[in-house]
């Protein structure tokens, strides 16, 4: 199987030099072979496929004009290529939208290969083709071969390395528990043991700052140096609170798959959740698309399961202790409720959780 290994890097001002031209020279092909392909279909009716493209680069590259192409690692440019035909495939598939033009006001990133041991790890350096050996931190150790790696840069101008490395498919172990899980927006979640995790907030706890950096960049002159500044700023700012956040998600999807065989979520509809005007920013900011995605990889590859319960299953209204459906509990503001049936007291988060597990377990045996 393949697994990412992500550190910081910091190259000196020379390779920043170098990986900026990288950068913009991928953001280059990317969009004139995006153009290309546009005017071929319109104007001659053909459709360029990756390989067409290809052979376009190698003409393009020995044009006077472009011969700074030449200058970088082609390997980088030959994946802009491979990006772009993969976008075009997404968007035919219907999973994304039509391909858009790359600016170099968003977050740069290339992608090359090792070919020939080309990327290495030498001490506390890693080798770049075109680039050099480069000063890292925060990179495991791993066993395996180095497939490929994807440079990026964030809006703050921290550089960063992702590198895909090929590992033997052995499964960690897992304490072999069973758990169900009720989200929310005031708790995190709630479990069928009784536990319930606090949601961080981590947006609206710095929305302050964010607000007011935001204010302080509206006044600044465009194109200023002023203007840079505190612009970097900002990014700062959000780039924290991303770091927070994805911190935060990785540890509870860590514990929760190190601690359990089964774990049983609610299958939400969270894209339309985010139609919800009123509950919107609290919701992307408990972030549960990116939870759920975390908890699936980490519960599988440790040999666990997530079973998904149907949308629609009435998990708060039906009583955990004699199957009672309460139609009184659709109201969200009923946080604690008595059974009409068997008198049984339920804390409504945890009731659902006890829900979930009980469908998820009935789901997964059929």
């Amino acid at each position: 199987m393949a697994k990412g290994y992500k550190a910081r890097l910091y190259p000196t001002v020379k390779q920043q030099n170098i990986l900026n031209r990288t950068f913009g020279s991928c953001r280059f092909v990317y969009n004139h072979f995006l153009a290309e392909r546009v005017r071929s279909y319109k104007e001659d009716g053909i459709s360029l496929t990756y390989n067409k493209t290809a052979k376009l680069l190698t003409s393009l590259k020995r044009d006077k004009n472009h011969l700074w192409l030449n200058e970088v690692d082609s390997m980088a440019l030959q994946e802009a290529l491979r990006n772009l035909d993969r976008a075009y495939q997404n968007f035919f598939k219907g999973n994304a939208g039509f391909p858009k033009f790359h600016s170099k006001h968003c977050k740069q990133s290339y992608r090359t290969r090792n070919q020939g041991n080309g990327i290495r790890i030498v001490g506390n350096t890693i080798k770049i083709p075109k680039v050099g050996y480069i000063k890292f931190k925060g990179l495991r150790s791993f066993d395996g071969p180095i497939l490929n790696a994807t440079i990026s840069k964030s809006a703050s101008g921290k550089f960063y390395i992702s590198l895909c490395v090929e590992t033997e498919d052995a499964p960690f172990l897992n304490a072999g528990g069973m758990i169900g899980l009720d989200v929310g927006v005031k708790e995190f979640y709630t479990d069928s043991n009784g536990n319930a995790v606090a949601n961080p907030r981590t947006y609206r706890k710095h929305e302050k700052k964010l607000i007011r950096e935001q204010r302080r960049l509206s006044r600044k002159q465009k194109g200023s140096n002023n203007r840079n500044k505190q612009r970097v700023r900002l990014a700062v700012q959000h780039e924290k609170i991303t770091n927070i956040r994805s911190d935060f998600l990785h540890k509870q999807s860590h514990i929760l798959a190190s601690e359990n065989q089964v774990v049983c979520v609610e299958d939400l509809n969270v894209k339309g959740m985010l139609r919800n005007h009123r509950l919107a920013k609290a919701i992307s900011d408990v972030s549960w698309s990116e939870f759920f995605r975390q908890l699936e990889y980490k519960t599988t590859e440790r040999g666990g399961i997530v079973v998904k319960v149907p949308t629609f299953y009435p998990s708060s209204q039906i009583c955990s202790t004699c199957g009672y459906q309460n139609p009184f509990v659709r109201n969200l503001a009923v946080r604690e409720w008595i059974c009409p049936e068997c008198g049984a007291h339920h804390d409504r988060d945890g009731n659902a959780a006890t829900n979930i597990l009980r469908k998820g377990l009935e789901i997964l045996a059929s």
